[in-house]
């Protein structure tokens, strides 16, 4: 069995190779040929989230097993925590674990990037990050690769995280001017591309349907009902929104809030899949949700696994 930690995984990443990985997972899922069980989520209180995510294709087959302790940005830890485990096609035998949180920070890294890449111009400039955790490194990582991002600007509610999150990104994008911003109306302003990445139960944009309108949205943070990052207003602003999983409607606050009360038609959420190889309209107002799903763990597990196996990287344990 072949084990990858953090720094194996980021030794045979290729950001674009990845973002090509979840357009044909997100083909494959319009196709439904794969079996994906509900995840199942274990919440022992409002501060500690359990996760369960099998999936099998014909080719591929795994599971990833996370925790999510609300707690640990306090601690310097980031919050998620976990395994994957791909089995061998024939015999179900383990092939290969691996750190399970720097997995989902590259793989919803590139998921966000597929976002990036179909729903905003090709020549913008100016990115906005709303939360300086894990997951925003990798959106701003993600998003300089595949739009010519010179400037980068962040906003957390916690002012040093933000300073420190400001160093990291200038050590890896020398060529980025980096801002942190003092509040997030500043930012929306200064922005055309806004990576929302937080956990937060209200929404952290402004409620100014004029300040968001003709923005580009990009929605990673929520992923429980409870949680909420948009405010009302943008819904105003918006003729579609595209999803990454049909089941986001259901997921996330920032859909089934908005459906619940009104404030935008079902009938105009379309999931990104279906219209890869098409040219969306990204002339006004766009906003891409995603919650992720095991399908797009078990096929850049499978990736990152085969990478590692041809660059021999990695431990092999008996």
């Amino acid at each position: 069995m072949l084990y990858l930690n953090a720094n194996d995984i980021s030794r045979v990443i290729d950001h674009e190779e990845v973002i090509s990985i979840i357009e044909n997972a997100m083909r494959l899922y319009e196709e439904g040929d794969y079996v994906q069980p509900d995840r199942i989520t274990v919440n022992r209180n409002d501060k500690e989230t359990y996760l369960y995510m099998p999936c099998f294709t014909e080719k591929v087959k795994g599971t990833k097993f996370l925790t999510l302790f609300a707690d640990n940005a306090k601690k310097g830890i980031p919050t998620i925590q976990g395994l994957m485990m791909l089995n061998d096609n024939e015999t179900g035998k383990v092939k290969c674990m691996m750190e399970g949180s720097a997995l989902t920070a590259f793989r919803t890294g590139a998921v966000g990037g597929c976002g990036i890449r179909h729903t905003t111009p090709e020549n913008v400039t100016k990115l906005g990050i709303v939360g300086t955790g894990v997951q925003g490194f990798h959106q701003c990582l993600y998003a300089t690769r595949i739009r010519p991002i010179k400037d980068i600007y962040v906003f957390d509610i916690f002012e040093d995280k933000a300073k420190e999150f400001k160093a990291k990104l200038e050590a890896e994008l020398p060529d980025v001017n980096v801002h942190v911003e003092s509040d997030v109306e500043n930012l929306v302003k200064q922005a055309e591309v806004i990576v929302t990445v937080t956990t937060s139960p209200k929404p952290v944009l402004p409620n100014k349907p004029e300040l968001l309108k003709g923005k580009h949205f990009i929605g990673i943070g929520s992923y429980k009902p409870t949680m909420q990052e948009y405010p009302q207003a943008i819904f105003e602003t918006l003729d579609q929104i595209y999803i990454d999983v049909d089941f986001a409607k259901e997921e996330t606050g920032d859909l089934a809030t908005p459906i619940r009360e009104g404030w935008f038609k079902e009938e105009n959420i379309k999931t990104l899949g279906k219209v890869l190889d098409s040219k969306i309209d990204v002339s006004g107002t766009t906003f891409y949700k995603s919650v992720g799903m095991a399908l797009f763990d078990i096929m850049v597990a499978e990736y990152i696994y085969q990478r590692a196996v041809k660059l021999n990287v990695g431990t092999n344990l008996d």
